[in-house]
Order: structure tokens, then sequence, then C-alpha cells
């Protein structure tokens, strides 16, 4: 399964479990949530069936083969030190979180391969102080994901172009439109930033099957 260009913000992932709109709801469904004295019990099976709805960042299971999954270090072509270590950790936390499958560090001895390779880091202002100083930033990271099955040798999943971007709050009052000096200057924002984009890497993933 192959996605192209795709954007991804922390906050499409981060909610799991909420509802969201796929289509009108029909005047069917209506009747069904306004008309029944057990509407309250119903209404999630009756939204995710027949009226369009769906759980966001509930991601279906993978192929049933795949049971145990590699996480090699992923690649960093940018100047943000330990980014890559960083990222690989937290994407291995994630999948490790869902519960469902075995998670190993290499890429041998597994039934799929998920590789990452991170092309750019990119830091604008987003908004200012009274003072011109820069008081949000917008993070951008650009990075080619992929996930493979091993046996079969063939791809489950890619994006070659996966776009994170994410504002986030400039707490050391200092001005930084370099990725590493932002990232020196705020000593937990490498971390936030990698969880957001881990959750969102494994959630794009999971949300396709």
């Amino acid at each position: 399964m192959k996605s192209t260009a795709t954007e991804v913000t922390a906050e499409e992932h981060g909610g799991h479990g909420f509802l969201y709109m796929k289509e009108p709801v029909s005047s069917v469904c209506l009747r069904v949530l306004c008309g029944s004295a057990f509407a309250s019990l119903f209404a999630l099976v009756t939204l995710s069936t027949g009226c369009g709805y769906t759980l966001a960042g509930r991601g279906a299971f993978l192929p049933a083969n795949i049971r145990t999954i590699g996480v090699p270090t992923f690649t960093n072509h940018t100047t943000v030190f330990n980014l890559e270590t960083l990222l690989t950790q937290k994407v291995r936390a994630e999948l490790i979180g869902r519960g469902k499958y075995r998670i190993l560090p290499q890429d041998s001895g597994v039934d799929a391969v998920l590789v990452g390779d991170v092309a750019s880091v990119s830091i604008t202002p987003a908004s200012f102080n009274t003072q011109q100083l820069a008081s949000r930033y917008t993070i951008m990271i650009a990075a080619n994901i992929q996930l493979r099955d091993v046996h079969e040798n063939k791809v489950l999943w890619e994006n070659p172009s996966m776009i994170f971007r994410q504002d986030y709050d400039n707490t050391s009052g200092q001005d930084a439109l370099d990725p590493s000096a932002f990232f020196g200057q705020e000593v937990n924002a490498l971390d936030r930033v990698s969880s957001d984009f881990a959750r969102s890497i494994i959630s794009a993933i999971l949300e396709a099957f």
C-alpha cells in the first residue's frame, strides 16, 4: 500500500477514540438515534456501520502473518544531533504501546521491517511577542518511511515524502532559525517533536489497513 505526499499533524492523530464524520448522516440514522430509547447504548455501533462514521486513530491489524517488526535506527540527513536515535526509540515505543506486535531493533529474524530516512528539518517563526521575538515556531520534518514484508519481499506501506508539521512554544526566549540551535536551547523540544512524529507515523501506517 502506497501513500504519497501526505501531510500529518499531531492533532490529526492525537485524539484516539473520537468520532469524525466521513459522510452526511442519513435520515435513517437520525431516526435511529432520536427514536430509540436505547440510542445511547447503540450509538457507536449505529454510527460506525450505518451512518458513515468511523473511530479516528483506531488502526486495524496489519496482515495476519506480521507478528514481529524490526525497527532499525533511522537514517538522519539533518544537522540535528541524535534525532535519528530518539525518533527511532519513540517509534519502537509507539508500536510496543499498541500491544499487538513484538518489536526488535534489527532487520533480520522478523516478519516486517520499518525503516525511516529523515531528509530535512526546518523551523520558522509562527508568532511573535511584543518585543518582536518569536514566541512560537513551526517545526517541519520530512522523511521517507517504509514498512516491508520480509518473507514476501514486498512493500506493505510507504510514504517517500511524509511531512510532519507542528507548532511549539519558544520557552527559551531566544531566536533560533537553525534547527540545531533551536533544539540546543529547547532541551525538551526534541523529545516532544520525536514523540509527536512517531505517533503520526504509526497511526498513518495502521490506519491504512
